[in-house]
């Protein structure tokens, strides 16, 4: 009798330990789901595909592609209008690859700083100069310098770089891509500010953080993050310079001598860089980024494969301790004044980016949520998603109405 009592309780065990796994692994890893099953309030949610079309009908977007998921589950993997309107209409369609623009600092130049300071070929507080010699300092009026730009400054935007540099000047006089020259112009550019003081968003930040991924390793970012973030994760619709046979399923930006530009970098640094840049250049789709939304998620791994850690996953999306008037983490944007493609509802621990071109991405780990909204409202002239992005983080927050 003792020994069927015992057998009994281990069977038990077993079903509830089976039963944990199993509820971990559908929250874990991304399926169809409705919307009252993750505790979100259906209507409220189809509310938003008004929004967005009254959007492009006031001439603010060509189209959208919309993605929602929470616990794992997708609840909205729409696309909405065109992709592409000039010189023929094309209709938007859900597996449309964008160009990231800005989405590239966080998703692929971020991540792969951190996988490097995982691995010890790196420390947030190596002073750029380590890696590029040539990297100047900010000068106190007094002649001294002031001290050197570390890995963690530019990560958070309160190096002193500028935001941006004469990308025509550069192309003037180097010609088209000069890749050297542009790490060179960075380098040695009068910084605006001592490190550590200021919060000013700058892309050359991310170029150099590019540069120094390559240095490292010996290969280009488009390679390092291939092989160890996007194979690994079976992005398989996320690359840096996609090859002709993708052009059909890009979305179009800007129109360039009267043809839509597909498959090249919208952003003209990150061009005369060869669109292979830390700060710009990766194209990717709705579905690929859910999956590493849910990376992120779950801890930094997904399916088995762990691209982080989770203890590196926080350091990535929390306010940088000595840094907290910046209101950035690790490559991402936790409270800072760039924050409003997060809306007004969701809590202080969500995180996200977004991209010149109309890409954004927000991930909460407080309701286990995510929102892919990804335009390419540069294809058209005074495109804004601007308020589109923070309505639509609102009304997806407002969605959730249980635990």
């Amino acid at each position: 009798m003792k020994i069927i009592k015992t057998l009994s309780l281990f069977l038990l065990a077993t079903m509830l330990v089976f039963q944990s796994c199993r509820s971990y692994s559908r929250s874990a890893i991304l399926h169809w789901g409705k919307p009252a099953a993750v505790g979100m309030d259906p209507v409220k949610l189809a509310k938003i595909d008004d929004l967005i079309n009254e959007e492009i009908a006031a001439g603010h977007l060509p189209g959208a592609v919309l993605m929602v998921a929470r616990k794992g589950a997708v609840v909205i993997r729409k696309a909405y209008g065109n992709a592409q309107v000039y010189p023929d209409t094309i209709p938007m369609t859900p597996g449309k690859m964008f160009d990231m623009a800005s989405l590239t600092k966080s998703v692929a130049t971020a991540t792969a700083i951190m996988i490097l300071v995982e691995r010890g070929q790196l420390r947030l507080m190596d002073p750029v100069e380590k890696f590029i010699p040539e990297y100047t300092r900010y000068i106190y009026e007094d002649g001294s310098p002031a001290e050197p730009i570390r890995l963690y400054h530019l990560l958070t935007h309160t190096s002193g770089l500028p935001p941006y540099t004469d990308f025509k000047a550069l192309k003037s006089e180097f010609g088209a891509p000069c890749p050297e020259a542009v790490i060179h112009r960075i380098a040695t550019i009068e910084k605006q500010n001592p490190p550590g003081l200021h919060f000013a968003y700058s892309c050359l930040g991310f170029i150099t953080l590019g540069e120094i991924i390559r240095r490292v390793t010996g290969m280009d970012i488009d390679e390092f993050t291939g092989k160890n973030i996007f194979k690994p994760l079976n992005m398989q619709s996320t690359m840096f310079t996609p090859p002709e046979k993708y052009f059909s399923r890009i979305a179009p930006t800007e129109i360039v001598n009267g043809v839509p530009l597909k498959g090249f970098v919208h952003d003209p640094l990150a061009r005369l860089m060869g669109g292979l840049s830390g700060n710009a250049g990766l194209f990717s789709s709705a579905d690929d980024l859910a999956i590493f939304a849910q990376m992120m998620l779950n801890g930094g791994t997904y399916k088995g494969t762990r691209i982080l850690s989770p203890l590196t996953v926080k350091a990535m999306t929390t306010i940088y301790p000595e840094l907290e008037f910046s209101g950035r983490g690790l490559g991402w944007d936790v409270y800072s004044d760039y924050r409003s493609n997060m809306g007004d509802i969701f809590d202080k621990s969500c995180y996200g980016h977004d991209g010149f071109t109309g890409t954004s991405i927000v991930i909460d780990p407080q309701t286990k949520t995510f929102i892919i909204l990804l335009t390419n409202r540069v294809h058209i002239p005074h495109g804004n998603v601007i308020p589109l992005r923070s309505k639509v983080a609102n009304m997806v927050a407002a969605s959730i109405v249980k635990k």
